[in-house]
């Protein structure tokens, strides 16, 4: 097996390495720590540095209603918001990857004045992780174990249903998650 490589400087790189955003693309860079760390304060540069911290929000205020309101398929989605596109996007994993909602989230202000926290969200590299298949939980984390969700689902996923295996990895992950996240706090970056 080949190992990875920085995407900046190509230098080897170990399987807890640290990732960045490429703002405007909206891709995920691989890097090594000197690397990542170069854009640890930058504000407006092509690259963001995500975030390693993830944040359980037991107390997240949604109701049913709200969330039907929503019209996402499935009882999993995140929430970010896009630099770019100055909104924030909502996106549900799928077998074809994660597809991004088209529908108007007029819910966001609502939630938002009932969740400040969610105003302490990291724009392009953090989200809100909504998971509602079974017990709602809910976590503020970098956007790249959004992705990684995404991917454990694409990679797993057979028939209509996703199948035992795919759940089964969902709820590894959650275990994970949960296992490794602080509670929030009034302020998450501080």
């Amino acid at each position: 097996m080949r190992q990875e490589t920085c995407e900046l400087c190509s230098a080897g790189l170990s399987q807890n390495h640290r990732h960045l955003l490429e703002v405007s693309a909206g891709q995920i860079v691989c890097s090594c720590d000197p690397c990542a760390l170069r854009f640890q304060s930058v504000v407006g540069g092509r690259y963001k540095l995500i975030p390693q911290e993830v944040w359980y929000f037991p107390k997240f205020n949604l109701t049913d209603e709200e969330w039907e309101g929503l019209a996402l398929p499935i009882n999993l989605a995140f929430f970010s918001y896009s630099t770019p596109e100055r909104r924030v996007k909502a996106f549900y994993p799928s077998p074809a990857g994660a597809t991004e909602s088209l529908l108007p989230l007029d819910t966001w202000n609502i939630l938002v004045d009932r969740n400040p926290e969610l105003k302490q969200m990291r724009a392009d590299v953090e989200a809100l992780l909504a998971n509602r298949v079974r017990e709602p939980e809910y976590y503020i984390l970098p956007i790249d174990l959004c992705f990684e969700l995404v991917g454990l689902i694409r990679i797993n996923w057979r028939g209509f249903s996703g199948g035992e295996e795919a759940w089964k990895e969902v709820e590894a992950f959650f275990a994970r998650l949960k296992s490794s996240a602080k509670p929030l706090a009034k302020n998450p970056n501080s």
